[in-house]
């Protein structure tokens, strides 16, 4: 199936990232809020070792074959982060959402940890998602990872003229 995305699914994409982590981390205990900060998106009690997480949501939506694209984050938001948290009292996170064509993957894990496994390029912090990449990651017992699968059985099809 084609798909053309609207003009503010950019925006969308993000809201729903933030949301979809959100519900998550609900769903499984966490005290957690929604926050309009520079820096962070969410904050969260883990209920499992009580410490308080400034999370920064990075949400992209790839179509077939850009599946495997980095996700990007600028070293200018690394300080603002760091700030937020201390202004919060909490420790730095990010996530990551990537929506494919069929799957939605979710990871999480410490500014510290995303640092190690990527240190910062001139300009960017790249997070990989090649399948090896991937991979890693769910073996690695420092990042969180969630995922939803997706199919569409039923949708509007282009008019044709």
């Amino acid at each position: 199936m084609d798909i053309k995305k609207s003009t503010r699914h950019s925006k969308i994409t993000g809201t729903f990232g933030e949301a979809l982590l959100l519900y998550w981390l609900s769903k499984h205990g966490f005290e957690c809020a929604s926050v309009d900060h520079t820096g962070i998106d969410l904050i969260a009690r883990n209920p499992h070792t009580n410490d308080l997480m400034g999370i920064s949501v990075k949400s992209r939506s790839r179509m077939p074959g850009t599946e495997k694209s980095y996700i990007g984050v600028p070293n200018t938001n690394f300080p603002k982060v760091q700030q937020a948290c201390d202004a919060f009292g909490c420790i730095p996170y990010f996530a990551f959402v990537a929506d494919a064509p069929t799957v939605i993957r979710v990871f999480v894990l410490s500014m510290s940890h995303l640092l190690h496994l990527f240190p910062c390029g001139k300009r960017v912090c790249t997070w990989k998602m090649s399948e090896k990449d991937v991979s890693n990651y769910y073996q690695d017992s420092a990042i969180m990872i969630f995922e939803l699968h997706t199919k569409t059985h039923n949708w509007w099809t282009p008019n044709v003229a």
